[in-house]
């Protein structure tokens, strides 16, 4: 598509609403919901996305949505409520998030029992010397960013439905366990992973963290705080602490932000080299962090303008090819915990639904900020 085309496409799209339904929409479009990418299986790849896509229906309805997620979810999970899913690893969890609509909606056992199976893994997950989860089993010791959104908003979300408000105590505990051993004080970011053992390449030999602060990670780390305080009551002890958290990590964001087109970077504090490349998966996450933090009145006015400029970079890098169908470039693949290196050299993949999944969500909250483009 010329540019000339892209333009004109890009210029249909009214709203930042416009915009999150043309990117689910195109991936409806290109995929069976049994066939959703890198496998099909369950796990939070696909469970990203479509939670985004099942929050974007809660505002501009749809029923095509709710049916593409429930055919992904039928196809993963038999009559009994039995499904195929790691049960050595936090990331399986995420995808629950689209059970308790099921639920609530539908007569059918199944979603319940399926909950139910991903709650009752957290008391057989191994933990640390004080408490913290393992990201995986084949990563003793471990623990990472990432793992607090992918386990911690499941279960708040299970507590409410199901009435288990210990589970939101536990979240607070595990975020608790993060920060102390991730936060910088110096940058006020989170380093992507904290090995307690020591013994990984990539752990510092004191401090036992690892050398970067990666995007995307990071981006998951100030999704599940604005989650946290979504479920916490006003007068809960931790909500203060949560939300000093919270401002303080959207301060230090802002100063890592491109002045010129208002995006973030793979490794988010070193702009200034040359082979550090504008990531997209990350931004759309941090532009959705300050925005739900300015709506939930933890955020300052003063933060619109960083939201709003980010956002107009992300959608200046959005492509669409031929058909017009939606294209998000630029998104690093799935990664694990390394050196600078490491980070600078994962694949940039288009459309990978840790993107597309963070893109919806974005567009979501600047809807609030940005009602027309």
């Amino acid at each position: 598509m010329s540019i000339n085309q892209q333009t004109n496409v890009k210029e249909n799209l009214k709203t930042p609403l416009d915009w999150g339904k043309a990117a689910c929409d195109s991936l409806m479009a290109f995929f069976e919901p049994s066939e959703l990418p890198p496998d099909g299986r369950w796990h939070y790849h696909q469970g990203v996305f479509l939670e985004s896509m099942r929050q974007l229906r809660e505002i501009v309805g749809g029923e095509d949505y709710l049916n593409y997620i429930k055919a992904y979810v039928d196809h993963n999970i038999d009559e009994h409520g039995n499904f195929l899913w790691n049960r050595k690893e936090l990331d399986a969890i995420q995808a629950g998030l689209l059970l308790f609509e099921l639920d609530d909606k539908f007569e059918d056992t199944r979603y319940r029992k399926a909950a139910k199976k991903l709650r009752n893994m957290f008391p057989t997950l191994n933990t640390t010397s004080d408490g913290g989860f393992w990201h995986k089993d084949g990563y003793p010791y471990q623990m990472w960013l990432d793992g607090l959104y992918m386990g911690g908003v499941f279960s708040m979300n299970y507590a409410k439905a199901y009435n288990e408000p210990e589970l939101i105590e536990m979240v607070l505990e595990q975020e608790r366990l993060m920060r102390k051993h991730t936060l910088d004080e110096e940058t006020g970011l989170y380093h992507h992973a904290w090995d307690e053992s020591r013994v990984q390449g990539w752990a510092d030999s004191e401090t036992g963290k690892s050398p970067e602060f990666w995007g995307r990670a990071i981006g998951w780390y100030g999704i599940t705080y604005n989650e946290i305080l979504d479920f916490l009551p006003d007068n809960h002890e931790s909500r203060e602490e949560i939300a000093e958290a919270l401002r303080n990590l959207a301060e230090s964001l802002v100063k890592y932000q491109d002045p010129e087109n208002g995006m973030w970077y793979q490794v988010v504090d070193k702009r200034e080299r040359s082979d550090n490349w504008v990531e997209t998966s990350c931004s759309a996450l941090f532009i959705y962090t300050i925005a739900r933090a300015i709506r939930g009145g933890v955020l300052d006015e003063s933060y619109k303008e960083h939201a709003i400029k980010g956002y107009r970079g992300l959608l200046d890098r959005m492509q669409f090819d031929e058909e017009g169908h939606f294209i998000m470039p630029e998104i690093c693949i799935g990664t694990g915990v390394g050196d600078y290196e490491h980070y600078i050299n994962r694949p940039k993949t288009a459309n990978d639904l840790h993107g597309v999944g963070s893109f919806v969500l974005a567009s979501m909250e600047m809807q609030h900020l940005l009602p027309e483009l």
